[in-house]
Order: structure tokens, then C-alpha cells, then sequence
């Protein structure tokens, strides 16, 4: 194969991923901003506890990109002959910024902006320790955090049997502590029994013992919708990681020398099995998108990987890229998307007071009932606002897109 056509195909494939990339980033932004939350068709919510909706797959499409992406890095960066350590640094260094970014999200605007319990005359100092006492640690980015850089480090040292090897024993070591183990506190209840409560089971429990520091005074960091367990908590990161593997693994794949049809070829195979396998194994230990199961990981993971096949028939066999601007637009500034879409929610939602109607709301409920309630049923008026958000980013990236201007870490 000649240089040039090397890197052609080295270019197509990247654009294969900035689409998944992108898709699932704006699918993201569709779920998490409706005009009512009260009025959501079913794909786009996230299913009560097990099973699984389109909705649930948006997370760990992601994380298997980072995946993806992660082990095409490292590779790139040793043709190049950099240093491992360097390479291992740099790894650290993102996974820290990426947490960091997401703890600052949760923070935003660091002061509670509603009322304050027992505090009814709340000054703002009032309001910054109460929002101190109550900042969320754990979310999505600091997930995808800590999950890139277990599964980063782990493939800039093992060989694929060893990656094999360990992804096999963290989806099986997590089935174990979940299901075999007897919970702490419940008078000696396996884990198998308590995977249908939320609040009891194992995962639960730790998310408890390290985010709750309720007994030391210092506040409850847990999800503010539960404030009992965390969707993003400790314990069941160990599966996001595993999810992380699979995407090195899948890197691996895509980054070798055999045929593009041949490579695309492997990935519906082995996203076919995956899924099979998932579903199997989910009659055991359910998916289960909050508790991050290890039927989830693997469903999951063949889910992305029949996905990302597919966009790669499309736009590098077929060639059909009249459509992928958009999400190409997307794909290459996740970050930004992301922490700017989730800080300009927190405002609308949240914290911005409008007078509408004869009473004071936030802005975005004033947007939805005089912009898309006034004339459209419920479901289909909350679908229009979600998508007029991600059309607003859409154009707030295509002019950074024009600029040049990629926010990356």
C-alpha cells in the first residue's frame, strides 16, 4: 500500500469516527434538553431501572469512542516515537482536566439558586456553602474521566491477550460483587436479591460510604434526584471501564492492515455477538444502565460496534457523505458541546427568572409555552424545543467549525 494511500484511508476512517462521534453527541443533547419533562416520547428516556431504550445507549456509545480513539492515539503517538512516560503523562493529565471539567459543570453557578432549607432569608454566602454541601463529585465527564485512563493505561502495557484477559475479569469480577456478595446493612442479603432496588443494592452502598458525608457534616454529594445512590457512582464505574476496553479493542481492530470491507466486515460480526451475548446474559444480571451491568457493557458495546460498522459502509465504502457535516461539526468539538450546552441549560432551566404570563419563571419554560406549547401537542412541542437546542449548538459549533477553533484536552 502506498504512503498516500495509507493516509487516505487514515483520514476516512477519523471522519467515520467524528460522525459517531457527533451523532452520538447531539443525540445527547436531544435527550437531556426537552421542552417538558413531563411530556417525553419513550425512545427518548432512559428506562426506569432494567431493560433499556435508544436513550441508554448514548453514554456508552461514547465512552467506547474514547475508547476507539484513545488506543488510534497511542498508536499514532508511537509512530512517532514518543516517549511512553510522556505518553502515560499526558493520559493523566486529560483524565484530570476531563473530571474537572465535569465537577465545575456540576458546581455551575456555584451557589444554590432556589430556596435554601431551613433558610429562608439565605445571603449569597448563605447559598455558596449550601451549594458546597451539596455538589454533586460524580457525573458523566468525571466517568468518562476515570474510565479513559484505567482503559488508556491498561492499553499502553498489555498486548490484546492481556486486554482480553483483564476486560474478561472486571466484567465478571463486577457480576460477582454484585450478585454474590451480601449487602452491608441488610442483614446479610445476597446482591442478587436487591438489583431491582435502587437504593439497597451493593452499588448503592458504596456510592453511600463515599459520596454521603452526611456523618461527617459536610453534606450529601450524591445525584440530587436520589440522594441514596449515584447513576454515575463508584462502583459501578468499574463497568464504564470495561466499556472503555472494548473501545480499545475495537481501536485495535479498526487500526490494522487488513481491507476496509474486511475490517467493517469484523466489527457487524462481533457487534452481532456482542448483543447476543449481552441479551443472554442480561436474563442473569438485567441491563441496567444506571447500575453500568455487565450484560449492559457487552449489549452495549455490540450495539456501538453495529453502529460505527455501519457508518464506516456508509461514508468510506459507499462514500454517501452529502449528509455528515452536521455531525462531523459536532464530532470535533465534543467538549465544548457538552460543558457549553450543560452550563447554558443550567441557566435557562434553572437559574434565569422571567416574568410570563403573570408569573415568575425560568427562561426556558417562557421559550416553550409561548414558542412551541402555544401551537403544538405536548410531546411533539417538548421534541421541537430539544431539537431547536441542538439546531442553536449546531450553529454556535459551525461557526467555531469556520474559525478553526477546537476546544480539546
Amino acid at each position: 500500500m502506498t504512503k498516500e494511500r495509507a493516509e487516505r484511508r487514515r483520514r476516512e476512517r477519523l471522519v467515520s469516527l467524528d460522525v459517531f462521534r457527533g451523532i452520538t453527541i447531539a443525540s445527547m443533547l436531544l435527550v437531556n434538553t426537552p421542552g417538558t419533562w413531563s411530556a417525553i416520547y419513550p425512545p427518548l428516556r432512559h428506562a426506569e431501572w432494567h431493560g433499556w431504550t435508544p436513550t441508554d445507549l448514548i453514554f456508552p456509545f461514547f465512552v467506547f469512542i474514547v475508547g476507539i480513539t484513545t488506543q488510534l492515539s497511542i498508536g499514532a503517538r508511537r509512530a512517532h516515537a514518543d516517549d511512553e512516560a510522556a505518553i502515560r503523562r499526558q493520559i493523566l493529565k486529560r483524565g484530570a482536566l476531563i473530571f474537572l471539567f465535569g465537577l465545575l459543570l456540576n458546581g455551575f453557578p456555584f451557589f444554590t439558586w432556589g430556596a435554601v432549607p431551613g433558610n429562608p432569608d439565605a445571603g449569597l454566602l448563605d447559598r455558596i456553602v449550601d451549594r458546597l454541601e451539596h455538589w454533586r463529585i460524580m457525573g458523566v465527564l468525571q466517568r468518562i474521566a476515570i474510565a479513559y485512563v484505567i482503559s488508556a493505561l491498561i492499553a499502553t502495557r498489555a498486548q490484546l491477550r492481556t486486554q482480553l484477559v483483564i476486560t474478561a475479569a472486571i466484567l465478571l469480577g463486577y457480576w460477582l460483587v454484585m450478585t454474590v456478595l451480601p449487602v452491608p446493612g441488610t442483614g446479610g442479603t445476597f446482591g442478587a436479591a436487591l438489583l431491582d432496588d435502587p437504593a439497597r443494592n451493593m452499588a448503592a452502598y458504596w456510592d453511600r460510604v463515599v459520596l454521603d458525608w452526611s456523618r461527617f457534616d459536610l453534606g450529601n454529594h450524591l445525584w440530587i434526584n436520589s440522594r441514596t445512590w449515584d447513576p454515575e457512582g463508584g462502583l459501578s464505574t468499574a463497568g464504564a471501564v470495561a466499556t472503555g476496553m472494548f473501545g480499545n479493542l475495537a481501536g485495535r481492530w479498526i487500526a490494522g492492515a487488513r481491507p476496509l470491507p474486511e475490517r467493517v466486515n469484523g466489527l457487524f460480526a462481533m457487534g452481532a455477538l456482542a448483543i447476543v451475548a449481552g441479551t443472554v446474559w442480561g436474563w442473569a444480571f438485567p441491563i441496567n444502565k444506571n447500575l453500568w451491568t455487565s450484560s449492559y457493557v457487552v449489549f452495549t458495546a455490540g450495539m456501538a460496534s453495529l453502529t460505527l460498522a455501519t457508518i464506516m459502509w456508509l461514508v468510506d465504502i459507499r462514500e454517501s457523505r452529502s449528509w455528515v457535516k452536521p455531525f462531523v461539526i459536532y464530532g470535533v468539538n465534543p467538549l465544548i458541546a457538552f460543558v457549553g450546552s450543560g452550563i447554558m441549560a443550567r441557566l435557562i432551566y434553572s437559574v434565569i427568572m422571567v416574568e410570563y404570563a403573570g408569573a415568575r419563571v425560568p427562561l426556558q419554560s417562557a421559550i416553550y409555552q409561548g414558542a412551541f406549547a402555544s401551537w403544538l401537542s405536548p410531546m411533539n412541542a417538548s421534541l421541537a424545543f430539544a431539537l431547536a437546542f441542538v439546531g442553536l449548538w449546531l450553529g454556535i459549533l459551525a461557526l467555531l467549525h469556520r474559525r478553526r477553533i477546537f476546544i480539546a484536552v
